[in-house]
This record gives C-alpha cells, sequence and structure tokens, in this order.
C-alpha cells in the first residue's frame, strides 16, 4: 500500500483521512506471467497499480494481437471506456512478468469522490495525464513512420526494450517481427 499512496502523493497531496479511506478499497494481489486481469469482452470493475512486474493492454484484428501499450511498475492501468460506461471492453489487460500489483474497486473508488474532494482532483488528473498519452500514440502512429517510432521507444523507455519481447514490440509498433528486426540491423 505504501508505494501506491506515494505514487498518488506525487500527483496530489492527500489528506490522511483519504489515504485511509482509498486503503479500505484497496486489495494487494499477485498474478503470474500471462495472466489475463482483464479479459476481452468483460466489463472492467478495478483500477490497477503495478508494484512490481509488467502489464499490457492489447486487442485482436483479424486473430493477430495488437499491443496498444506496456506499463511498468508506479503506473496505473484500466481500462477507461469499460470502467465508466460499465459496458464490456474491446481490449484486455494481461501480465507480461509476474506481477504484484494493487487492485482499486472502482465503484468505491466512484463513491468516494463526492467525500474526499482531493480523492476526486486526483483521479481526474490521472484520467487527464491518461488522455494525453493516449492522444500522444494515436498522434506517433499517424505522423512517425515505423522506424522514428522505434527510435522513440529506445529514447523514451529504454525498459521496454530490455524487458519486453520483440514479437509484442513490433505488434505495439505496428509492424511484423521481420520489419523491426530489420529496422533493427540498421542501427
Amino acid at each position: 500500500m505504501k508505494e501506491l499512496l506515494e505514487y498518488l502523493n506525487s500527483i496530489q497531496r492527500l489528506t490522511d483521512k483519504s489515504q485511509k479511506a482509498l486503503s479500505l478499497i484497496c486489495t494487494e494481489l499477485t498474478v503470474k506471467k500471462n495472466t489475463d486481469l482483464h479479459p476481452i469482452g468483460h466489463t472492467c470493475r478495478n483500477i490497477y497499480f503495478i508494484k512490481k512486474g509488467l502489464l499490457c493492454i492489447y486487442y485482436f484484428k483479424e486473430d493477430i494481437e495488437i499491443i496498444e501499450s506496456f506499463e511498468f511498475e508506479n503506473s496505473i492501468v484500466a481500462r477507461a471506456d469499460s470502467l465508466f460506461k460499465t459496458k464490456p471492453s474491446r481490449k484486455g489487460i494481461k501480465a507480461i512478468e509476474n506481477s504484484e500489483l494493487i487492485a482499486i474497486n472502482s465503484s468505491k473508488l466512484f463513491e468516494l469522490y463526492d467525500k474526499h474532494p482531493d480523492i476526486d482532483r486526483l483521479f481526474r488528473k490521472i484520467y487527464e495525464n491518461a488522455y494525453v498519452e493516449l492522444v500522444n500514440r494515436v498522434e506517433s502512429i499517424q505522423f512517425h513512420t515505423a522506424e522514428e517510432r522505434y527510435h522513440n521507444l529506445l529514447n523514451q523507455s529504454r525498459q521496454t526494450i530490455l524487458r519486453v519481447p520483440l514479437k509484442l514490440i513490433a505488434s505495439y509498433l505496428g509492424i511484423t517481427q521481420v520489419s523491426l528486426s530489420r529496422i533493427r540491423a540498421k542501427m
């Protein structure tokens, strides 16, 4: 719990009362590599904080797994469309490594918003940051070549290159593994 509260307080300082209220709606869990935390077609009911490990958001297009994002330690992950609209998600969340997580029950979290304005502000900031990251990701795909996207990944997230299998990196970049090998060979 300590890691989660430190992370949250680095974004928006929470009162002790709010920290206690948040602690009561959290569950610590350990998941093995390849565990589907949020399967495609299910409604998302938790927001996950990653204490240790690596998760990804994925979906399938024409029976090919597409990676939308990688999420590392000290980050929050959820299927926002499913969470806010309480509808089944077309995307899933799975563990790429054995992972230690804290699950925040979303319905209980939403109830805390009215009682704790600082929690409401905090999660609004988190959602705003997630939106900006999503826009940046879409624009990267729209305006950069695969080679440029790979170089940006190298510069911005070295741990992705070190910890994620090449097959998944290629999927994230929107290219085949063969194309990724060619890009890497040119370097």
